[in-house]
């Protein structure tokens, strides 16, 4: 018995169904060996500056590393099968390592594709697992890890408990904040436009006034705009110049990470989170008419070579599907020019083009049809003819001005067939040069300049991926850490800093300069770069940067003037009488014991501060001891009556819950809903229970949650004095009023 091992189990699945008896495959899922979750786990020698990091396998990863240890010992060869990247040839190492086992001694196999022929050929082209891409992962970890766990405690110490700090989120945050700087400091600059038919219906701008070249900011005032208005209403007009030229709007190149991102968020509206999980299931296996199998190559790669039989598969069907014209003399060829762009990969393309998008609808979910169209197609594109144009532009002259107009005619629609055009033909009239032309109308027009725009994620991942910041993997997870922090927040796809978000930005830029510097970042990558290509030093490579940081950090603790909120209230704790303090905290202002952590006393406060009293919610029920009014109370087993002449008298009784039946049905299974009540309190519970295992503190309604990955249903409910809508899964809340939009 031959066993392999892989990373996921949807890709087990899928590569068990193609291999006979003979092979067992089993997935390590993801990282089973790494830096502890609850310490440092790196070792520094004060002498040498030697780091070396203590990695260990994690409870939850125990039993995984059991059976493959097991499966291992009955094994006549154990293949190492995780992902093509530095990340997959990293776990691949920790994977020997966990099962004791050589590196060196196991054979590694990797794929493009996870196809019956591309498994077959990894098979027999194995490999030894490349350590310089190992320790590049290494190294990148542990870089992190330094920066995560050093750099975290100080800004929780000076600004507010709970932040952050890491080599690539801060120095992405600080793009951010500088793109919001910039449009803060934005000054709206006025300018005029000349806005000019000529008969019949021509539109045409001016390009020069009294021999001066015409700009956009040229015209600067309401003045200057009408002078330019009375001439050209007095002046007349010949058609000076009609210039014929044929231009070509070039084919796009296959995808990429960033570009499927890009795409994916433009097209689609997917986040780059949700576009990452898609193609990871199209890449892992899905239904095909031929069984399991990937569908789709590698979706981590910043390459935009493709496959010799690839591309020639997918002229014969460009050539069948559309014709000879429609296809190039020669294969198109891609390069990337951007920083450490790894060419020995793949681009992202269909492993299967008999599965086409048509095919495909029968047999993949919506996001997965959706996300395959936009791969399938841009793949046949990159390989059809260019589309081809007849452009045009004619220049009217009178004394004092020049205008000219443009318009455009396809005349060969080339990839355009398959994908499609927004494009729309701009046709001008037939004329002479020589003809007089006479002026239909002019309207100057006010216009001001408009600040920068916020970035859109696509738009932060094409910048981070211009600066060469990052990798193909790290993209999303950034993002998504930035958001998750509360440093962002995403409207309507733009990404808005908050004031937290400034706030940090600043003490690192004071105090940290290398770490938000963009170009710091960039260049480390390229160092990292180094190292999987050529096997730099990497151990001197942390050693250095280790020594430099932990310098800056005590530096920071002594220089960073602490920025935490502690204002006397002149009042004491009702519970140890030390005094209270006004503290700042993720979620605003709260008033807390100054005897903290021995005292753990606290008090809500409102926007202004003020003291938010917790009113009694009242009942109809009466004692029946005294003849008091009951009021609700909660306690460890939830709510219940008690008399509200506490402590005079102590009755209580337990909340018998109204019995309702839901309109909704259950989200789960379409069973009834009831409300059932608990110690925890009252709850909506599905009749067919314990078969079905539905419950929600809420009522749901029908309205389904739009979180990625969620395919939760929403509750009304009231949060922090606001109506929102609760997804009764994942927790995500929305402002009622967006919803009901």
């Amino acid at each position: 018995m031959n066993l392999i091992i892989v990373e996921s189990p949807a890709k087990a699945r899928t590569i068990t169904n193609f291999l006979g008896k003979n092979y067992k495959v089993i997935a390590s899922k993801g990282h089973i060996r790494d830096l502890p979750k609850s310490r440092f786990g790196i070792t520094v020698d004060e002498e040498t500056g030697e780091i070396t990091p203590k990695y260990s396998v994690a409870k939850e990863n125990a039993q995984t590393v059991k059976e493959i240890k097991d499966l291992a010992k009955k094994a006549d060869t154990i293949y190492i099968a995780t992902d093509e990247d530095r990340e997959g040839e990293a776990i691949g190492w920790h994977i020997a390592h966990a099962i004791k086992k050589d590196p060196a001694e196991l054979p590694r196999i990797v794929f493009h594709e996870i196809t019956k022929s591309a498994i077959k050929a990894a098979l027999e082209h194995a490999r030894h697992i490349d350590m310089n891409m190992v320790n590049a992962q290494q190294t990148r970890r542990l870089l992190d890890r330094i920066v995560g766990y050093k750099l975290s405690p100080l800004l929780s110490s000076k600004i507010q408990k709970g932040l952050s700090a890491g080599r690539v989120q801060s120095s992405t945050l600080k793009l951010v904040v500088d793109r919001e700087r910039e449009i803060k400091a934005f000054v709206p600059q006025e300018y005029w436009s000349i806005d000019t038919l000529f008969k019949k219906d021509i539109e045409a701008n001016l390009i020069s006034f009294e021999g001066e070249k015409i700009e956009k900011l040229s015209i600067a005032n309401k003045d200057e705009a009408s002078k330019i208005e009375q001439s050209v209403k007095a002046d007349s007009f010949t058609i000076s110049n009609i210039e014929t030229k044929n231009r070509k709007s070039k084919t796009p190149p296959p995808f990429m990470t960033s570009t499927l991102q890009q795409a994916a968020s433009s097209k689609l509206g997917f986040t780059p989170k949700r576009t990452m999980m898609v193609a990871q299931a199209l890449y892992e296996g899905v239904k095909t008419p031929d069984g399991t199998s990937g569908v789709i190559t590698y979706m981590r790669t910043d390459s935009l070579n493709l496959a010799q039989e690839a591309v020639s598969m997918v002229r014969g069907v460009i050539e069948n599907r559309f014709g000879a014209k429609y296809l190039p003399k020669e294969a198109k060829v891609y390069t990337k020019k951007a920083k450490g762009a790894q060419e020995a990969h793949e681009a992202i393309r269909p492993t299967m083009l008999s599965f086409t998008p048509e095919v495909a609808q029968k047999f993949l979910k919506a996001d997965e049809i959706k996300l395959y169209r936009l791969i399938y197609e841009r793949f046949m594109a990159c390989q059809m003819n260019d589309a081809e144009f007849e452009q045009q532009s004619i220049t009217f002259s009178g004394k004092n001005s020049e205008f000219r107009a443009s318009g455009r005619k396809l005349t060969f629609d080339g990839f355009y067939a398959l994908t499609g055009t927004e494009d729309k033909d701009k046709l001008l009239p037939q004329l002479k040069e020589g003809e007089s032309a006479e002026i239909q109308s002019v309207k100057p027009t006010q216009h001001f300049t408009e600040p920068p725009s916020r970035y859109s994620e696509a738009a932060l991942i094409k910048k981070l991926e211009s600066e060469g910041v990052g990798r193909p993997s790290t993209y999303a997870p950034t993002i998504a850490t930035l958001s998750g922090r509360t440093y962002v927040s995403i409207e309507k796809k733009q990404i808005i800093p908050t004031e937290m978000a400034f706030t940090v930005t600043e003490t690192l830029e004071k105090n940290f300069a290398n770490i938000v510097d963009i170009n710091f970042t960039a260049r480390m990558e390229e160092k990292l770069d180094q190292i999987a290509e050529s096997g730099e030093d990497w151990e001197k490579l942390l050693s250095d940067f280790y020594v430099r940081f932990m310098k800056q950090i005590e530096e920071g603790k002594e220089k960073i003037i602490s920025l935490k909120l502690a204002k006397p209230l002149g009042r004491s704790c009702p519970k140890c009488g030390e005094e209270l303090l006004l503290r700042s905290g993720r979620f605003g202002n709260f008033v807390a014991c100054s005897g903290f952590p021995k005292c753990k006393y606290t008090e809500q406060v409102d926007e202004e501060g003020n003291k938010v009293e917790k009113k009694e919610e009242t009942s109809d029920e009466i004692c029946d001891k005294c003849g008091k009014e009951m009021i609700v109370k909660t306690g460890r087993n939830g709510q219940f009556l008690a008399c509200s002449g506490y402590p005079e008298c102590k009755n209580t009784k337990s909340i018998q819950v109204e019995e309702k039946v839901s309109e909704t049905p259950c989200p789960d299974c379409g069973g009834k809903l009831s409300l059932k009540n608990s110690r925890r309190g009252p709850f909506w519970g599905c009749e067919n229970y314990p078969d079905c295992k539905f419950i929600s503190k809420f009522e749901p309604t029908t309205i389904k949650c739009k979180e990625d990955g969620c395919n939760g249903v929403l509750a009304e409910r009231t949060y922090r004095n606001k109506e929102v809508y609760e997804c009764v899964k994942c927790k995500a809340r929305t402002p009622k009023e967006e919803i009901e939009k």
